[in-house]
């Protein structure tokens, strides 16, 4: 088995010492690396080529939402999980948008942690229904007009049955749910998000969720 290497991301020394005893056991998991600061990511990543990167959001000099931003905009980027200590937080919400693949919060029990960085791994989000929507809610203020305008114009470019599966994805439905539910097999439903993903120039099937509710495609559906 070929583990999963792992970059730890905080200005916390005992955040960062505290994760790697726990993680550090774990057969299917490497610890390839630790980092202070947003600033020290790439060239860390550089070096150690991570799959996941576990990434605290706030730091004092450049945060997370920064380097996860320009780590998601690199080619073969390796997947970003967000430590925060709050449920509904804007900032999660923008890492989320800049292409984190979920979040975790510190107080988090160990066991979970791993299973999120191995789902994260696997190329699953880290993100649960209940949670997105109440992340778009906290955000969702006065900027959702200039978003749902924004989101329906990038929308528009789906055709029918692309925006049946976005929308599904939207929902937190798995490949196999959506396959059921629109009556085609599980790998054109992984052909479908792919293209998906590339016509809107997204990352994963985060963004999509959070483009298909700023676009609206949600509330039509009756969700």
């Amino acid at each position: 088995m070929i583990p999963i290497r792992l970059l730890l991301v905080d200005d916390d020394p005992l955040v960062r010492a505290g994760l790697s005893f726990m993680m550090g056991g774990a057969d299917d998991l490497e610890i390839v690396g630790e980092a202070a600061d947003g600033s020290e990511v790439e060239e860390l990543v550089d070096r150690t080529r991570p799959d996941v990167v576990l990434m605290d959001i706030r730091m004092p000099n450049v945060d997370g939402l920064a380097a996860t931003e320009r780590l998601r905009n690199r080619k073969d980027a390796p997947q970003v999980v967000v430590l925060t200590t709050f449920h509904a937080d804007e900032q999660v919400l923008r890492a989320l948008r800049a292409g984190a693949a979920g979040f975790v919060l510190k107080d988090t029990p160990p066991a979970e942690i791993l299973a999120a960085v191995r789902r994260v791994a696997a190329g699953d989000p880290v993100l649960s229904p209940t949670v997105t929507r109440q992340l778009m809610e906290h955000a969702a203020g006065a900027t959702l007009d200039t978003r749902r305008t924004s989101a329906r114009t990038r929308v528009a470019a789906l055709n029918d049955r692309e925006r049946e599966v976005a929308v599904s994805v939207g929902q937190g439905c798995s490949n196999a749910e959506i396959a059921a539910r629109l009556f085609m097999s599980v790998a054109t439903v992984k052909t479908h998000v792919s293209r998906i993903l590339a016509k809107l120039d997204l990352n994963n099937r985060v963004q999509i969720a959070l483009l298909t509710y700023d676009a609206g495609l949600l509330e039509e559906d009756g969700h």
